[in-house]
């Protein structure tokens, strides 16, 4: 069951802004200003140029905030006076001439999961509900330096397993398109704050399909980098190759933004990739005459709701007309069933196995069944795993050499029903598991490859749809080209929810 919620100068379109207030005292605006959808690059321009303030644009972001926030429960912790100190050092910063990071001024909301120095982080856990970190996260640190201004945290699932936003410290997270339908997850809020126009810039994470997923959902861009691209020194499992932090965007030029300041090597993270994060700054601009494309199939037998798919398999044109040569064809993703499912368990139950243990009445039910399935695994298992493992990540890097992209539906199913825990059931197809329906998204996961969630379009009803762009190992920025160019072809991004 899902828990209900606990209960001055002009400026980039001519609106008069108001004078910045705490929080507590803004008056909820009727309508949003302009500048809340404004990209994330052209508003950095603006602040830049001096023709916007960083405290301008936080009063904005926190009026819009206060306006949509309470309609679908995105940000769950909310530091307006502490981002207020921080934009006005911003502006006095900029005033003395000082050298500005890439992201200066610019309101920015990290995922529960991730932790911030000084802010609440409750991994969605009641366990953490009052925690408060004394350290930084490194892709804090890194947005902190860029000149990034932390307005909150987002909503996540309980220790961010599912793609369904809920926990029992905040209730859910809805859809903005439609508010009985869910967002996805498990950055659920960060998704839905960026398509409200309550931020610019979003962290969150992915291991299962978290960021890729929400992004779908809500009509933003999610993007999955390889292993390594945002180094973690203070992960437990070093070695891991199933889980990294990465951002979401409003478009693809923002989403790389944001990552050209969280990207970058790291001596302390053993997979860290040695290259710069400016790396993505870079133009998107590129020809694809020529460039090979494979299609999915079915993913051998995997079920798809007929309306997402109807919407994605439609696009097969539009990366035709953008000079692609595009072949249906996929690889055998058959040892990622086992690979990824026995290792998710092993490093879940390895993770709070000790927490279960203790308190066995502060985990959910799907949660508690994984762990308990983890701790039951032998050494054999997980070796069994890890071949599995090697096996997938060959065939989908040989299956590459041929074609330069995958391309296949992001989601099995648009958004469901905000009170339904996970689908139990696509196409006729039934499952015993919370991440059966997750598999579009874990199968690639288990490759290690860098993915994409673009805006695809709607279903009849209105609902979002992304398409799935994955690239060659390692090459994120080629990922980053054809999201880019597929995303200027289309235009859907630029529909918002009629909420916001």
């Amino acid at each position: 069951m899902i828990p209900d919620k606990p209960t001055r100068r002009e400026v980039l379109t001519g609106i008069a802004a108001a004078s910045l207030f705490p929080v507590a005292s803004l008056k909820a605006e009727s309508v949003a200003s302009p500048l809340c959808f404004t990209s994330a690059v052209e508003m950095a321009q603006l602040i830049r140029a001096k023709k916007l303030s960083a405290r301008e644009a936080l009063d904005e972001h926190l009026k819009q905030i206060d306006r949509v926030n309470p309609k679908v429960n995105a940000i769950v912790t909310l530091v307006a006076e502490m981002a207020s100190e921080a934009a006005t050092r911003a502006d006095e910063m900029q005033a003395r001439g000082e050298m500005l990071g890439p992201l200066h001024g610019l309101p920015v909301a990290h995922k529960d999961l991730i932790e911030t120095r000084g802010i609440r982080t409750t991994f969605g856990s009641p366990l953490f509900k009052d925690n408060v970190p004394t350290e930084d996260n490194i892709a804090v640190e890194r947005m902190r330096l860029a000149g990034a201004i932390i307005v909150g945290k987002t909503n996540t699932p309980e220790f961010g397993a599912g793609s369904q936003t809920f926990n029992t410290v905040f209730g859910a997270t809805r859809n903005p398109y439609d508010l009985s339908k869910t967002c996805g997850g498990s950055s659920g809020g960060a998704a839905v704050a960026l398509a409200c126009g309550m931020v610019p810039v979003a962290t969150g994470s992915d291991a299962g399909g978290s960021l890729r997923n929400p992004a779908a959902f809500c009509n933003v861009v999610g993007f999955r980098p390889s292993i390594g691209r945002v180094p973690n020194p203070k992960a437990g499992f070093g070695w891991s190759t199933l889980s990294t932090n990465g951002c979401l965007g409003r478009s693809v030029a923002d989403l790389a933004l944001s990552l050209s300041t969280i990207a970058g090597p790291d001596p302390n993270t053993p997979l860290a990739i040695n290259q710069p994060g400016d790396l993505f700054a870079r133009p998107l601009d590129r020809s694809f005459e020529g460039v090979r494309v494979a299609w999915f199939k079915d993913l051998g037998g995997v079920p798809f709701d007929p309306r997402g798919r109807t919407v994605v398999d439609a696009h097969r044109a539009t990366f035709e007309s953008l000079g692609c040569i595009v072949e249906q064809s996929e690889p055998d993703f058959s040892p990622a069933e086992i690979s990824f499912r026995t290792l998710r368990a092993w490093t879940t139950a390895a993770s709070y196995g000790k927490m279960l243990q203790q308190t066995p009445d502060d985990f959910k039910d799907t949660l508690k069944d994984e762990i308990q399935r983890g701790m039951k695994l032998t050494g054999q298992d997980i070796a069994g795993a890890e071949v599995a493992h090697t096996l997938v990540w060959r065939r989908f890097q040989a299956f590459l050499e041929k074609y330069e992209y995958f391309i296949l539906p992001t989601t099995q199913l648009p958004p469901f029903d905000v009170k339904t825990p996970y689908p139990t059931e696509i196409a006729g197809v039934h499952f015993d598991n919370y991440i059966d329906w997750m598999k579009s998204c874990w199968y690639i996961s288990a490759t290690g490859n860098p993915s994409a969630s673009v805006p695809a379009g709607f279903t009849p009803e209105g609902l979002p749809v992304g398409v799935q762009i994955v690239g060659r190992d390692k090459q994120d920025f080629s990922v980053l080209q054809l999201a880019h160019a597929f995303e200027q072809a289309t235009g859907f991004r630029m529909r918002h929810p009629a909420i916001a």
